[in-house]
């Protein structure tokens, strides 16, 4: 008989960003490119004049906050405890950081390890 498997929780992931994507600051935010085609010859022919050959995603101040801290060794839950004081504590803040790293990770920009905790003992 096979074991069954037991869910992965969320929190217990190391969320890495995806090599793909370029993070830039304006003002105190968080600017996200990659680009608007996966090669240079697509992009070349398809992008129009005007327009920019990367595509941009602007974090607000609270995914800001979120995505300064993904780095590849934190994990979700280590993320949330880290922005308590930054959440002032609400309630459901740690719910609101787990959602958006899961948003991230739908999106292709970052991706979840799961196993491999870096937890300090």
């Amino acid at each position: 008989m096979s074991k069954k498997k037991e869910p992965l929780n969320l929190f217990d992931c190391i969320p890495c960003i995806n090599e793909k994507f370029t993070t830039n600051r304006e003002g105190d935010l968080i600017v996200i490119s990659y680009p608007r085609f996966p090669n240079r010859f697509l992009q070349r022919m398809l992008t129009p004049a005007s327009k920019s050959k990367d595509l941009h995603i602007r974090l607000d101040a609270n995914g800001t906050a979120v995505w300064e801290r993904i780095d590849g060794m934190r994990t979700v839950r280590e993320i949330s405890d880290s922005l308590a004081d930054y959440f002032a504590h609400k309630e459901d803040y740690p719910l609101l950081v787990a959602e958006f790293i899961r948003t991230l990770e739908a999106q292709g920009l970052i991706t979840c390890q799961y196993g491999t905790t870096n937890q300090k003992q």
